[in-house]
């Protein structure tokens, strides 16, 4: 018992820490409307670095983010360094990949897709080539989408949950949406489960 409120004390106090000295930069975007149990956000364009990983669910962010780390930290043409921003997401993968969609993932073995967006300072001119060629730099171009946001443990059950109050909640509010649900986690690891800030984005129309 010790043991375990000593690594939640560590892990909030490099929380803090890190939250304090450093903001993580995310996407700009503004929101649009709130309803019962959502909101709808205007994304404006930004880019992203992203690598297709095959399944299951459960293992394809793990994959995604060690190709995607590793490019960040250093493995691209100039070995320069990048900031880590957030959030990372994952969704289906198309049977035709959609590269207007951001992240995506698929139920039928396709595959998942996994992105980082890129600090703001770059753009697709100035950012470092990967050296991997899994990995790939291209602009998201933004646009609207319904969005839960919850805490808690990255479970397939959690996931599953929030993703059916969405649905309910957006049927509900008349909202339409489109395309495969949008995974995003915004801490790391260490964080401890009920301080974790996780979404679910659907494309709005």
């Amino acid at each position: 018992m010790k043991t375990i409120l000593l690594n939640v004390l560590i892990a909030l106090a490099i929380t803090f820490t890190v939250g304090t000295a450093h903001s993580i930069e995310e996407p700009n975007y503004v929101v649009v409307r709130q309803y019962q149990g959502f909101e709808v956000r205007e994304y404006a364009p930004y880019l992203v670095a992203e690598v297709s990983v095959p399944g299951p669910a459960s293992e394809a962010g793990n994959q995604g983010f060690k190709l995607l780390a590793a490019y960040i930290f250093g493995k691209n043409k100039g070995d320069r360094k990048i900031d880590m921003t957030a959030p990372v997401t994952q969704t289906a993968e198309p049977r035709e990949i959609a590269m207007t969609a951001p992240v995506t993932q698929i139920g039928d073995g396709v595959g998942f897709i996994v992105q980082f967006s890129m600090p703001k300072e770059f753009n697709l001119s100035t950012i470092p080539d990967p050296i991997d060629p899994s990995v790939r730099l291209r602009e998201e171009p933004g646009g609207r989408f319904a969005v839960i946001q919850y805490s808690g443990t990255w479970s397939e059950s959690n996931y599953t949950e929030h993703l059916t109050k969405l649905r309910e909640a957006v049927s509900a509010a008349n909202v339409s949406t489109r395309g495969e649900p949008i995974y995003a986690r915004y801490n790391a690891p260490f964080v401890p489960w009920f301080m974790r800030r996780n979404e679910i984005w659907l494309r709005a129309d």
